[in-house]
């Protein structure tokens, strides 16, 4: 047969076809004549029809009838019929193929050459393609030529223990000893491959991360001896000595220094080094500086390291390159969680991300947007969403919209729930198409919590016209009881709802309670969820529990004149009946103001018992609260005396009198007391530390309890001031 052509003149034929279906024919033409050369085990041209059929492999057309010929050139003794015969095997085998299983003996003759590059075939086919059965059975071989000499075959041997730990992680430990100095290496190659080497490791086991951490100080050193050395040709790229086995260095102390302290320190100081030294005007040395943001986020940084790195990646805002602009901001939205107020300082530029042409930064920039939305920027925020929405692709108009609202829900003024309910409750002919649309609404979403507080008040005041359909606005939706239940119950434990959203939930299924049929088992259901929030950690939901769990025992003859229908309220302030501050999704407490109190006259029924709680507050703004007997066990016992202050009413001074019946002096006698957080509380020294035996004496002590903040409430009271073993003094002696 005459000899095949070369490679250079098939290439050169195929790129002279005009058409695909010419390109297709001449291929075809030189399977067929490669196919008659295998056959007829033509050693001559074997490599030559291989390297050929690769080049034809690239192109994407199929290849898989030479990989025996592959096999055959590995078993060769000449160099270029092995290099093809590798080549081959990388590009045409996987270990899904049998004919694989038959290399391994091949491969490992070829790792105890006495020739350094057919070493380094062998390790560099071993590390792409060995299946793993085949790295337990060469993982011995590798650890050999990873302590070798040879700095050549330390490179390729370390990438080689890359692919063997991937595939067998159980091998890791027995390339543990090779470790140990491959840290000590002035090659570069070989300090690069010992770092991808040592990162596989430490993602891998714990074991190894705890292991190499020691080796922190040393990765510190070579990374500054880099950063400071002078001008190097054999490793400089754009003036920056080495910047991959930088970039590789930073990824594995970043891994090292995570959640652990002294690791994160030893690193702080060469990672501003790296962070203020590298040249920003080339592309590598941004490369370095975004690894550097990365490693100061993950680890255990100063807090000025990490401003440091969010002004690093606000430069990058301002680059040209629109690849460098899109990596700052999904950088910042990673990290405006854990650092919301640095990356604030950079908002402005990120406004103006909005403006970008490339749509993939104009939605980082939109995301990251809304993420920065607070109480104090919502007001100039809305106003550049608000003109990016107007003139935005459509798009993006669908998820901004959705922000922008998602946004105003979570931040309404804090008079906006007690206002909206006031509407509700004086629009009467609105209350059952008004319950209706909130219920519907809350199936949908409950992330904004102001509006899922007005929607459980509502429920729990009008759910009966809920479930009765009687809505004419539009068609009645239908609703069992047992479904409204399960909606306000769902809001009790989701994790989006707040500590105040749950009381306006407990307190609504309380007030269902005489608003549904009164069948046992739905009566039982809801003393159950009274019951189970009566421990509660939340002090707040707690007592609310507790208190509704007295109504349905002690006091359940008074039940449903407690929690009957709110009556019409009058508005006399600016913020409602009762000038209401609440703080949405905050477990503020809350009192009622006297000068808002109605006229003691009025039916009491009416007014008076609307809830659970303004009894309480009422009494203790306006009764004269006689003298109690707070403790009396062991002897020892403690009489409250309670008076107002003459110049600040809102101040309620208690005075303790502790006597001892005993015979005996009672010393270190101690009183402790704890009152809900919005108010405050001053103990006055005690006249004595001993309580002296048989009642010969007294110890006073004097308390103030003030209300600093001067909260005000009509609707739903959530915070109580009583007195004793159930209120909110706590006695220790």
């Amino acid at each position: 047969m005459p000899a095949p052509i070369r490679l250079r003149e098939l290439i050169r034929t195929i790129r002279t076809a005009r058409t695909q279906a010419e390109e297709r024919e001449m291929i075809q033409k030189e399977c067929a004549a490669i196919r008659s050369s295998f056959r007829e085990e033509d050693n001559t041209y074997r490599c030559r029809n291989v390297a050929k059929l690769l080049y034809m492999h690239m192109l994407g057309y199929p290849a898989h009838f030479g990989q025996l010929e592959c096999l055959k050139l590995i078993a060769s003794q000449k160099f270029t019929d092995k290099r093809i015969g590798y080549l081959g095997a990388m590009l045409l085998l996987d270990e899904r193929q049998d004919v694989h299983l038959l290399m391994t003996n091949c491969i490992k003759n070829d790792l105890n050459h006495s020739t350094q590059y057919v070493q380094g075939l062998a390790l560099c086919t071993l590390g792409c393609m060995g299946s793993s059965e085949m790295c337990r059975d060469l993982a011995g071989e590798v650890e050999k030529l990873l302590k070798t000499s040879n700095s050549y075959l330390r490179k390729k041997a370390a990438l080689c223990a890359v692919h063997v730990i991937r595939k067998v992680p159980e091998l890791m430990e027995m390339f543990l000893p090779a470790t140990k100095n491959l840290l000590s290496e002035k090659n570069h190659g070989v300090l690069h491959t010992s770092v991808v080497l040592l990162t596989e490791m430490c993602e891998r086991s714990p074991d190894m991360l705890s292991h190499f951490r020691k080796l922190v100080p040393q990765l510190v050193r070579i990374l500054k001896n880099l950063i400071m050395s002078g001008y190097s040709p054999e490793h400089d790229v754009s003036g920056i000595s080495d910047p991959f086995l930088q970039v590789r260095i930073l990824r594995l102390l970043r891994i090292l220094g995570k959640g652990d302290d002294d690791s994160s320190e030893a690193m702080n100081d060469i990672l501003a080094q790296v962070a203020t030294n590298t040249e920003t005007s080339k592309n590598v040395g941004n490369a370095i500086l975004y690894e550097t943001v990365l490693t100061i986020m993950d680890i255990k940084s100063e807090s000025g390291l990490r401003v440091l790195a969010i002004n690093i990646l606000g430069r990058f805002l301002l680059n040209n390159d629109k690849n460098i602009r899109y990596v700052a901001l999904t950088s910042l939205l990673k990290t405006v969680q854990t650092d919301h107020n640095a990356v604030q300082r950079h908002r402005s530029t990120i406004v103006d991300c909005l403006k970008d042409l490339d749509v993939s930064i104009k939605r980082r920039a939109m995301e990251l947007s809304f993420a920065l939305v607070n109480g104090n920027n919502i007001r100039g925020m809305m106003k550049e969403l608000l003109y990016f929405l107007d003139s935005c692709d459509p798009d993006f108009k669908a998820d901004c919209a959705s922000g922008i609202f998602l946004a105003a829900g979570s931040y309404v003024r804090d008079d906006s729930v007690p206002n909206l309910i006031q509407l509700i409750t004086n629009s009467v002919q609105m209350h059952a198409y008004t319950v209706q649309r909130l219920y519907k609404a809350l199936l949908d979403d409950i992330s904004q919590q102001p509006l899922v507080q007005v929607a459980s008040w509502c429920i729990g005041e009008y759910g009966d016209l809920l479930v009765s359909g009687q809505c004419e606005e539009e068609e009645p939706i239908q609703v069992s009881e047992d479904e409204v239940l399960d909606v306000l119950e769902g809001l009790l434990v989701s994790n989006l709802s707040t500590p105040v959203t749950r009381g306006y939930s407990l307190t609504a299924i309380m007030k269902l309670s005489t608003r549904f049929t009164c069948v046992p088992k739905r009566m039982s259901r809801i003393k159950k969820v009274v019951s189970i929030y009566g421990s509660s950690i939340d002090v707040e939901l707690q007592q609310r529990a507790v208190e509704y769990n007295a109504l349905f025992k002690k006091y359940d003859h008074m039940r449903p004149a407690l929690l009957e229908r709110m009556p019409i309220m009058e508005k006399t302030g600016t913020n409602g009946p009762a000038e209401i501050v609440q703080t949405n999704g905050e477990t503020e407490s809350t009192i009622l103001d006297t000068k808002h109190l109605p006229n003691i006259t009025q039916p009491a029924s009416q007014w008076l018992m609307q809830n659970r709680t303004v009894q309480l507050s009422y009494l203790f703004l306006l009764a004269v609260i006689p003298p109690m007997t707070a403790y009396n066990k062991n002897g020892l016992k403690i009489e409250f005396t309670f008076e107002r202050s003459n110049p600040n009413p809102n101040i309620a001074v208690i005075t303790i009198h502790a006597t001892n019946s005993t015979e005996a002096d009672m010393t270190e006698f101690v009183f402790q007391a704890a009152v809900p957080k919005t108010f405050q509380l001053q103990l006055l020294s005690p006249s004595s530390n001993v309580v002296p035996a048989l009642n010969q004496g007294s110890v006073t002590q004097v308390i103030r309890v003030l209300n600093p903040q001067k909260v005000r409430c009509y609707c739903e009271p959530r915070s109580r001031f009583s007195f004793g073993q159930s209120g909110g003094l706590g006695v220790t002696a």
